[in-house]
């Protein structure tokens, strides 16, 4: 399969919003299983069986565990779903006018033909900042269709990204991602860019983010 990284132009805007969609959304499962595979989740999933059943409630027993778990799902759910339909609202809505309005930004889509079509498997964004007199480039909205994974697309994208930077005279290249996309992370750090700080600061709530188990990485690469 031939992939042609490319600009985006309008008339990618439904295939770019469902990619979106679907490529954030896909984080809701593993960040459930991490969260609910912990030794903490399940030592309280136990506990509260266990304390059902003492209650001499088998109904207890069911509901109590499963109070909880549907709890933690309800949080894992609402930290990449929450994030996605903020986003759609927003930037993702108007993308030439948040990344194609000015030149030391940019936001480009990977193109595929299949059987003779025109198909969008990938997308990547760059944002321009300040720091006093130091400019750098935030990448944004890496998505990568299933299709597509393992062949190096994601490594291309990251590359196209850091030579837009460095061809703008940037010092460096930052990004933002959660500690539940350990493949995007693996990624990042074969192609140079390091942890420099784990946070909180999303649109979701401490609280979800913490019940969640998902941290926000911060992650640097210099030019």
């Amino acid at each position: 399969m031939q992939v042609v990284i490319r600009r985006y132009r309008p008339s990618d805007k439904d295939a770019v919003l469902t990619l979106f969609s679907v490529g954030i959304r896909e984080h809701i499962r593993p960040c459930f299983h991490n969260a609910m595979t912990s030794p903490l989740y399940l030592t309280i999933t136990l506990g509260l069986c266990v304390a059902g059943l003492l209650l001499g409630s088998l109904l207890g027993a069911v509901a109590l565990p499963g109070i909880w778990v549907g709890f933690i799902y309800y949080c894992c759910h609402e930290i990449y779903a929450g994030y996605v339909r903020e986003k759609l609202q927003t930037d993702m809505q108007d993308i030439p006018g948040k990344y194609l309005s000015r030149p030391d930004e940019c936001f480009w889509v990977a193109e595929a033909e299949v059987d003779g079509r025109a198909y969008i498997m990938g997308m990547v964004a760059v944002v321009a900042k300040e720091s006093g007199k130091e400019r750098h480039g935030e990448l944004f909205r890496m998505i990568i269709s299933p299709s597509c994974r393992q062949m190096g697309l994601g490594f291309r994208l990251t590359q196209t990204v850091v030579d837009f930077c460095k061809e703008r005279g940037f010092s460096k290249v930052v990004l933002h991602t959660s500690s539940i996309q350990t493949v995007a992370v693996a990624l990042y750090k074969k192609l140079g860019f390091s942890h420099v700080l784990s946070h909180s600061e999303t649109e979701s709530s401490i609280w979800i983010l913490k019940l969640a188990k998902v941290t926000i990485l911060r992650m640097e690469k210099h030019l």
